[in-house]
């Protein structure tokens, strides 16, 4: 497996030079984040992005993400132009030597939270999550500053996006992705980019959206609609282990030819739809991390692997989620056990 961490860009406050230090480290997952959903990205912008990475000693192993416009996912008059602009940057990323695409189909909200610095009782904070609290919240002013949000927007865009996919309903959603995964899982064969379709994050419904990627049935479906080796998953454990219900091992093998990026990550669970992130080790969470990362070896992956997500600890500030400390040690606990189960797979 290929250890990475994700990486901001110039105004991270984690360098690139802090990363390189991280035992074990080789590749960045990066974007292009300055750049909005549907617009183009230029060859040129790519390759200095590359060249960047490459100049601190690492690679530039997987793009996440490249933002799937609302246009697309709603079938406006306009997703065609839109999915060829998302098809050249595929192009693009295949000529950079980029070959794995992290990206999601959640509508409106990416990844969502409700608390971006939860106290834990050793003094650092992490991300949370519960249900009641988005469903408490006034969005009649609109939303900014919650993490995975790709766009602030205000209240009456807010309500117009919600009003669209209320109406529109799981089964249509579905069929809009296909009509998406079509048009672009041969660009990426072609590309030799793989497609890594990350899950819903929280894998349920939130305010009443539509959420088709959650659990191994959706998933299963997904990969059924356009049967095709470049059409795969990131295997993210914090996303598909809040929900209780999904069985993480199993998955792992009843996917694992199709797995083509890992978020490696534990939860906590709290009750009904609430979660908190907590220390990567089995012991801290709900996610048996030890049986995961066997259950990869096992099955021959190769791909990379990333720690997802960590708490603010020593006192550490940036972005929530993405400090250095806890997401190197994360990091280093999940080399650790990656060289042992490789070593019990050799004897």
């Amino acid at each position: 497996m290929r250890m990475t961490m994700r990486w901001y860009g110039a105004d991270d406050k984690v360098t690139l030079q802090n990363i390189r230090q991280v035992p074990g480290m080789t590749g960045i997952v990066s974007a292009l984040y300055d750049l909005a959903p549907g617009e183009l990205w230029t060859l040129a912008r790519l390759e200095s992005l590359r060249r960047e990475i490459e100049a601190a000693g690492l690679y530039f192993d997987v793009a996440e993400s490249l933002p799937v416009h609302e246009a697309i996912k709603l079938a406006l008059p306009e997703r065609d132009r839109l999915i060829e602009n998302y098809c050249q940057s595929l192009r693009h990323m295949g000529q950079v030597g980029v070959r794995v695409l992290c990206y999601n189909f959640m509508p409106i909200f990416n990844w969502t939270r409700t608390n971006l610095a939860f106290p834990m009782p050793d003094g650092s904070t992490t991300l949370s999550f519960d249900q009641r609290e988005i469903e408490a919240m006034d969005l009649s002013q609109g939303v900014t500053g919650l993490p995975g949000w790709d766009q602030s927007y205000s209240g009456e865009e807010l309500s117009r996006w919600m009003a669209q996919y209320q109406e529109m309903g799981e089964e249509v959603f579905f069929e809009n992705l296909v009509y998406f995964l079509k048009a672009i899982v041969p660009v990426a064969e072609e590309s030799g980019v793989l497609l890594a379709m990350h899950p819903d994050d929280p894998p349920w419904s939130i305010l009443g959206l539509p959420r088709i990627i959650r659990d191994a049935a959706t998933i299963q479906r997904m990969l059924d609609a356009v049967d095709h080796p470049y059409n795969g998953i990131t295997f993210c454990t914090g996303s598909l282990g809040c929900a209780p219900s999904n069985d993480l091992p199993a998955m792992l093998r009843q996917f694992s030819d199709k797995i083509h990026f890992v978020h490696a990550r534990n939860v906590k669970s709290l009750g009904d739809r609430q979660f908190r992130e907590v220390e990567h080790p089995t012991r801290f969470g709900d996610v048996d991390m030890y049986t995961i990362i066997n259950a990869l070896v096992e099955s021959g992956y190769v791909g990379p692997i990333r720690s997802d997500h960590g708490r603010m600890i020593w006192g550490e500030t940036g972005r929530p989620g993405y400090g250095l400390y806890d997401r190197a040690l994360g990091a280093t606990y999940l080399t650790g056990l990656i060289e042992s189960a490789e070593r019990n797979r050799s004897n």
